[in-house]
């Protein structure tokens, strides 16, 4: 088995139990996408597969993109319990902060017409000749991404791209937000902007891409019924998923949202063996109380593993991430 190959995704905290009350938990399984399972015999790419397993569990993009619609148009609601007892619902709406997406070189083909005219996407021939029927390792050695960040402008425009483990496989979309959040559109119709020079946005699964696929999402709220003063409900979030079947394991199925569902009778239901696309990495801006998180609780834990997961991440692919730097810089 290759150790230096591909980007190990940082383990996130365990989940917390359905007797749990705490506002980040809840806001988690907000933020956490639950999508339709589909099976898939080992005569998929099995080039960044697990070894041994007869069956390969992944979803489509399609239906990853679709489960942004409803909160893009109207906002994901989170409940929120202050510390004075007072029940409020919570809307923030998604914006595509960063993403990129690794394929075999089949899928990554240059696409129809121009480059674009933002230079915030890039194609590349990031193509290992060798080693494709090896099982890509799920960590990346530490000169692989030693000095990466280091070498990326601040614009996040990538003029100069760093050098990456071509057995990534092939760039087939990388882009990362660095407007205003003012001038930003929502996920869902941003990626029905790019589908449009990306068609494979809407045809791809996880099973199709490299362990080193990831999208960050932007959670900006937009208000709360009822009002209230408390600043901490000004809180930005910074979500980070996989998009690789590779990752998806048991603690990505079953009861992913029973703390919604015993809380909120109007939660949707979802089938048994349904994907739940939950963030192993999250950063915070704007978050000055303990609303979201009390210190020394297992809470308290959670979130600054996730956090640390999200520098991780960044760090051993070796990219300069705008958002994250931003509410780095300004926490």
């Amino acid at each position: 088995m290759r150790t230096d190959c591909c980007p190990q995704r940082p383990a996130s905290a365990t989940a917390a139990s359905s007797s749990s009350s705490y506002n980040l938990q809840r806001l988690l399984d907000s933020f956490t996408p639950v999508l339709p399972s589909q099976s898939h015999g080992y005569d998929i790419n099995q080039m960044w597969q697990p070894i041994g397993k007869e069956t390969i569990r992944s979803f489509a993009f399609k239906d990853l993109w679709d489960s942004y619609s409803e909160p893009s148009a109207f906002g994901a609601r989170t409940k929120v319990v202050t510390s004075h007892g007072e029940v409020l619902n919570q809307y923030y709406v998604p914006y595509l902060s960063a993403l990129q997406i690794y394929a075999n070189k089949a899928l990554c083909s240059p696409r129809d017409g121009s480059e674009g005219s933002n230079g915030l996407e890039l194609e590349s021939d990031l193509w290992s000749d060798d080693g494709h029927s090896d099982r890509l390792s799920r960590s990346m050695s530490d000169n692989s991404s030693k000095g990466c960040c280091d070498s990326i402008s601040e614009d996040s425009s990538l003029d100069h791209p760093v050098s990456r483990p071509e057995s990534l496989g092939s760039v087939y979309l990388e882009y990362f937000e660095a407007c205003s959040p003012h001038w930003r559109i929502p996920l869902a119709d941003k990626i029905g902007v790019l589908a449009k020079d990306y068609p494979a946005l809407m045809t791809l699964r996880s099973s199709d891409v490299s362990p080193a696929s990831w999208m960050a999402v932007a959670w900006y709220p937009i208000y709360h019924i009822p009002k209230s003063s408390n600043k901490d409900l000004c809180a930005c979030f910074l979500t980070y998923h996989t998009l690789s079947s590779s990752f998806l394991d048991d603690g990505d199925e079953g009861d992913g949202d029973s703390l919604l569902l015993a809380e909120d009778s109007s939660k949707k239901e979802h089938a048994p063996d349904a994907i739940h696309l939950r963030p192993f990495g999250l950063s915070t801006y704007k978050m000055q109380g303990d609303l979201w998180v009390k210190l020394d609780t297992d809470e308290h834990l959670k979130f600054m593993e996730m956090t640390d997961a999200a520098r991780s991440w960044v760090k051993q692919l070796g990219v300069y991430h705008h958002d994250l730097n931003f509410f780095d810089h300004r926490h």
